[in-house]
């Protein structure tokens, strides 16, 4: 996504909406790769039926925590991977949500300090 430069005039209001519906739209694949992966991951090396693991990585991805107890060790190495992962990835979809309005909020100060 490309912004304006310093000198460059306040876009639209359209246009900040469609920013705004493009990051959220970014957001929500993070969200689907990252609730299939997690799924994937929970059924494959911590043994779980499909819903188990969607709600296992549903509840890891929101920083509630698991809850299922992984029985294996690779569901257990899983789990700690997906954790951390899970960690950047949500973040990660802060900083892109966020992004558009800092940027006009910088940008419109910056523009009245002109």
């Amino acid at each position: 996504m490309e912004y304006e430069k310093t000198n460059d005039p306040l876009v639209s209001s359209q246009r900040f909406y469609i920013r705004l519906a493009n990051s959220f739209g970014v957001t929500l694949l993070i969200v689907g790769f990252s609730l299939a992966l997690g799924t994937a991951g929970y059924c494959y090396f911590g043994e779980l039926e499909w819903v188990d693991g969607l709600l296992n990585a549903a509840m890891i991805l929101t920083g509630m925590g698991p809850v299922d107890r992984m029985s294996t060790t690779s569901g257990k190495l899983f789990a700690t991977t997906y954790a951390l992962y899970s960690g950047i990835a949500f973040l990660s979809m802060i900083a892109i949500l966020m992004a558009p309005i800092l940027h006009r909020f910088l940008h419109k100060f910056h523009l009245e300090d002109d």
